[in-house]
């Protein structure tokens, strides 16, 4: 007898929700951000359950990426400049780990969607180079090109906040 598609679909939700949780944090850097993107991912997901049942965290996955991207692409085209940029709060705790962390995540906020993808599914997830195209529907060569843009600049940033500290 087959199970329910709720009952898989919630199970599924159960097992893998917070390591899905931990990846779109890492894509958006914001918590409300990364429940919106992972709550939008589960509900065509389970449009589509029947079909991906076999392997749903890869879809799940694919569109999470790819949503995180085409958003980023619309808030793009929505953006204002604005004449005063405020300033950025000062970093200075303790735990020098806390510094870190939110270093990185500032760095990897100033990486396009792309990018932060790429670097995401290569570092934090640890997916193949071949794995990383299939997921982001793009070529090999492309992510290996993208990886080397995202970590040269992530090495400038920093750099630069290197220079920020000593000063």
């Amino acid at each position: 007898m087959t199970r329910p598609v709720e009952v898989e679909f919630t199970e599924f939700v159960a097992g893998r929700g917070p390591a899905l949780l931990r990846a779109a944090y890492a894509l958006t850097g914001e918590e409300h951000a990364a429940h919106d993107l992972v709550q939008t991912a589960l509900a065509k997901a389970f449009v589509r359950w029947r079909h991906i049942r076999t392997g749903p965290e890869q879809y799940v996955r694919r569109i999470m990426y790819n949503s995180h991207i085409s958003a980023w692409r619309s808030f793009r085209r929505r953006e204002v400049p604005v004449a005063d940029v405020p300033d950025r709060a000062a970093t200075g705790d303790a735990g020098g780990s806390t510094d870190l962390r939110l270093a990185l995540r500032d760095a990897l906020r100033r990486l396009p969607p792309r990018q932060r993808a790429i670097v995401v599914l290569r570092f934090l997830e640890d997916v193949s180079v071949e794995e990383t195209a299939r997921i982001l529907g793009c070529r090999v060569g492309t992510v290996g090109s993208q990886t080397s843009r995202a970590l040269a600049k992530l090495r400038a940033v920093f750099h630069e906040l290197e220079r920020e500290a000593v000063r």
